[in-house]
């Protein structure tokens, strides 16, 4: 658990010891930025299993599978047995799918309620279709889902999607059109389900409906206003405060996706040049997929982006891409030695490395080796950037794994020519390539996390705790001890907003208040990046002791 892992998993853990289900909250404080759909599922699993860091991330493996699986039976019921397979198999093992689950957000979630939303439209309006009540209320309850797991945009989404086609296809009246889809019956059904939390909400923290039409320091407006306006309407203007987000250049936006789809990618090509002519249910689905595709990307480039912003496409692009590969006997010539090409070079990069790297020391842990970038931090994979070629003496096994799949992928694709073959192939590679990524995720946990500061506090005499810099600092600490802390210098971010509350929790404090705190005779201990060290001494005159320290960062304290 690190950064934003940890903040969910404690929100959930807070929601179930509160009993309040309502207002998430962390360390006191008014947390008003998220729907509260993934903290209950979280919470529900804490409550079957207990609080482990494994209980918190089951539920959203689970809908990593469920995703999957959902997209490979639209697949079958659109396009036939192998495009499902292949297109369940291109989801599961693409870069991105990895990269963009392995953190708690709930747009993984997302993205499987407005695969169901959209599937479930095709289903109401084909005429064949032996089930349409099981439709009507997987595709009305999807909605509702997606507007307690991330806002209006999961219902924005569907909808436009969904009006753009029907605008193309003209495929049935505007009478046959409200007689199958319901959209009164249905929208009663999403107001039952998502309305009463939005109420809840708005009435527990006032002021009820402020409409002030700026973001700044200071200032308090309630939920309603902080939600729907600041989180929805000011952040898609790049107007939000607090800017604690990024945003990626519009191309590399949309250039990154041949990264995020990769193995798959170098078929993008050919997977939009198929018919997307409405005249059966396979050119239905290809040209919902194409729409799906082409709204979420035009709208983010509209907007602010992160570089998961675009994950609800994914089963869009895995349809596409299956969909054309089941047409092939034969894997695409060009695709395929070009796929080869690119796996054989960053086989000669791993080589490269472990020999470079071969007799280079590894003292401490992966921190000593590293940069740092904090400007790039508030992008998902900013401290990818810290690496450095003396990094990789601390990655050496998850080279070799690496290593071992690239290989396997060099060797299949330049000996198999089935289609089917090179999928399997790639599969495999794929999922080396990935227990690889893992391994140097361990690695990198000190650095990245503050597990190991956690054990050094837990096995401490008790004491009054402070942490330096904001909440998401050190969250990691904060879930494993389940304690709250005063933040030093860390009124920022994610819980600036709630601190102006009138009942918010007085938690934050500066140098002066840190320094009489630390003189006291109490037991008092401070969590701090290795950066802050500097200040630190001269600020507490070097009256401190080094607790423990892990990944540059430091647990001291006053006696």
């Amino acid at each position: 658990m690190d950064d934003v892992d940890a903040v969910q998993a404690q929100i959930a853990r807070n929601m179930l010891q509160s009993g309040d289900w309502v207002t998430a909250r962390l360390n006191g404080i008014a947390y008003l930025e998220k729907s509260p759909l993934i903290y209950w599922v979280m919470a529900v699993s804490y409550k079957v299993f207990g609080v482990h860091d494994w209980a918190a991330r089951l539920p959203l493996a689970l809908i990593n599978i469920a995703l999957c699986w959902v997209t490979a039976r639209f697949a079958l019921w659109a396009f036939g047995r192998k495009a499902a397979i292949y297109s369940g198999t291109i989801l599961a093992t693409c870069i991105g799918i990895f990269l963009f689950t392995r953190i708690l957000i709930p747009d993984a979630a997302l993205t499987l309620t407005i695969a169901l939303a959209l599937w479930a439209m095709l289903r109401l309006l084909d005429a064949e279709e032996q089930r349409p009540t099981r439709w009507f209320f997987i595709l009305y309850i999807s909605l509702a889902c997606g507007l307690l797991l991330k806002g209006l945009i999961a219902a924005v989404f569907p909808v436009v999607i969904g009006g753009i086609y029907l605008a193309i296809t003209r495929q049935t009246s505007l009478r046959e059109l409200v007689r199958r889809l319901r959209p009164l019956s249905g929208l009663a059904i999403v107001l039952v389900i998502a309305a009463p939390w939005h109420i809840l909400a708005t009435l527990r923290n006032p002021p009820y409906f402020d409409w002030t039409m700026h973001s700044s320091p200071g200032e308090y407006h309630g939920f309603f206003w902080f939600y729907f306006l600041n989180e929805h309407l000011f952040r898609f203007l790049n107007m939000r405060y607090p800017r604690d987000y990024n945003t990626v250049p519009r191309l590399w936006f949309w250039l990154l996706h041949f990264v995020w789809l990769f193995p798959w990618s170098l078929t993008l090509p050919l997977a939009f040049r198929q018919s997307y002519r409405a005249n059966d249910r396979a050119g239905r689905t290809r040209l919902l997929s194409l729409v799906w595709i082409l709204f979420v990307l035009c709208f983010f480039t509209l907007s602010t982006t992160q570089e998961y912003y675009s994950l609800p496409i994914y089963p869009a692009l895995a349809m596409l891409l299956g969909s054309q590969l089941a047409t092939r006997e034969r894997y695409p010539k060009f695709a395929r030695i070009a796929l080869g090409s690119v796996l054989a070079f960053c086989l000669a990069a791993v080589v490269f490395l472990l020999g470079y790297t071969a007799k280079l020391p590894t003292p401490g842990d992966i921190s000593v080796a590293l940069t740092q970038n904090p400007n790039l931090y508030t992008l998902s994979l900013g401290h990818m950037s810290d690496l450095t070629l003396r990094a990789f003496a601390y990655l050496r096994l998850p080279l070799v794994l690496a290593g071992c799949a690239l290989l396997i992928g060099v060797v299949g694709l330049f000996r198999a020519r089935r289609t089917g073959a090179i999928v399997a192939v790639l599969a495999v590679t794929m999922l080396i390539f990935i227990q690889a990524a893992r391994q140097a995720l361990i690695t990198f946990d000190p650095y990245l996390g503050s597990y190991q500061l956690a054990e050094a506090l837990e096995s401490s005499p008790p004491g009054q705790l402070i942490e330096g810099d904001a909440y998401y600092a050190f969250s990691a600490t904060f879930f494993y001890t389940n304690r709250t802390a005063l933040l030093w210098n860390g009124r920022s971010a994610n819980l600036e907003y709630g601190s102006y509350a009138p009942d918010a929790r007085q938690v934050f404090i500066g140098d002066a208040e840190l320094k009489n705190l630390w003189l006291r005779p109490q037991q008092t201990y401070l969590l701090v990046y290795g950066t802050d060290m500097p200040h630190l001494t001269n600020l507490l005159e070097k009256r401190f002791r080094v607790v423990a320290t892990s990944g540059g960062n430091y647990l001291l304290a006053n006696q």
